[in-house]
């Protein structure tokens, strides 16, 4: 189960909406096939596994690290396809909780006559997928915040200078994480200030770069920054309100640029929880949020930041340096978001720090 997880992995970022699913056929001691998610969320992982397995799949157990599918959708169910391949026993780390299946796959198992067991792996193949989890638990996607500090809490100096904080080693995490994610978003803010091009820029990696997103209320982005002159090869979605001025609008629209329209919501931003759930119905399971302290608040403060990667520099800049998140009205200290420490990696120099919310 630990060769599927680590299968699995390789489909994070390239197989929305569908989740990441790892497959591993064992017969007699010795892998016969193995198979992954492919890019586009088709082929199935078990799909690909029988395929390279044969004939050797008869009498075999399957290790899969999602409840195979029961539905038909744009492919056959896994669930027939390894009944039908002889599977004799399937191993099946957690159910999926698509109501399409949920349950479903395992009982057409059984009812074909394979021996199923449920639970290896559960707490691993949970998080690999907590994205996908997410949008079918709540209809939003999971959503990282991604941050790169001093030691005291500062992305830039008080002159504004941020480039660079952390060094090579860092950004290149930084960039593995665009790749690992769906799609990465930033504040119009950040837009402005930097005119960052927001792609994967790992050597080998940049077909991998994810869905741009920028939360922009009034559509103030430059036609001419590095986002919109470059949406008619990566695509890039712009959040804003129902009321942002229309003909900056159609001129987005004309660059290549998808835009989104969500209600009104505090200030100048479209309300942050619709547009979550806009981008789940379009497919966005896993959200990078980098940037910039306004965005980082406001999420922070309504509950919808699931992770955080804090990358952490061995320097300080004071109190006059720029925070890494702007106030968003915390009185008390049980009212100031929650997070658990996963681990801490290092990244050379520098140091990242990885929370979850709590259970």
């Amino acid at each position: 189960m630990s060769a599927a997880l680590a299968l699995a992995r390789r489909g994070l970022g390239n197989v929305w909406p569908n989740p990441a699913v790892g497959c591993v056929i064992v017969k007699e001691g010795r892998v016969v096939g193995r198979g992954w998610t492919q890019p586009g969320g088709r082929p199935h992982a078990e799909t690909e596994a029988l395929r390279r397995a044969g004939t050797l799949a008869k009498g075999a157990t399957a290790y899969v690290t999602l409840e195979p599918c029961s539905h038909h959708g744009k492919t056959p169910p896994c669930a027939d396809a390894l009944a039908a391949a002889g599977i004799a026993r399937v191993v099946a780390a957690i159910e999926d909780p698509d109501p399409r299946v949920s349950g479903a796959g395992l009982a057409k198992l059984r009812a074909a006559g394979v021996a199923v067991e449920l639970g290896l792996c559960r707490e691993e193949a949970a998080e690999l997928n907590a994205g996908f989890f997410m949008v079918m638990a709540e209809g939003r996607p999971l959503v990282t915040w991604k941050t790169a500090t001093t030691l005291d809490g500062k992305i830039a100096t008080h002159t504004g200078e941020s480039q660079w904080i952390t060094g090579e080693l860092a950004r290149a995490r930084a960039h593995y994480l665009r790749a690992t994610h769906d799609a990465v978003a930033i504040g119009v803010g950040t837009a402005l200030a930097d005119d960052p091009e927001l792609t994967c820029r790992l050597p080998g990696l940049e077909p991998a770069s994810p869905i741009r997103i920028v939360v922009d209320g009034r559509l103030r982005t430059p036609l001419t920054s590095r986002l919109v002159s470059t949406a008619g090869t990566v695509p890039t979605w712009f959040v804003t309100r129902t009321d942002a001025p229309e003909e900056r609008r159609d001129m987005l629209l004309r660059a290549g640029v998808d835009v989104i329209m969500i209600e009104p919501g505090e200030g100048d931003r479209p309300r942050l929880g619709p547009a979550l759930a806009e981008l789940a119905k379009r497919g966005v399971t896993r959200l990078l949020v980098e940037g910039g302290s306004q965005l980082a608040a406001a999420l922070l403060g309504e509950r919808l930041v699931d992770r955080v990667a804090w990358f952490r520099a061995a320097r300080v800049f004071g109190a006059d340096g720029l925070n890494t998140s702007a106030a968003f009205g915390v009185e008390r200290i049980e009212d100031g978001p929650a997070f658990v420490l996963k681990d801490i990696l290092s990244c050379g120099p520098d140091t990242l720090e990885r929370y979850t919310r709590p259970a």
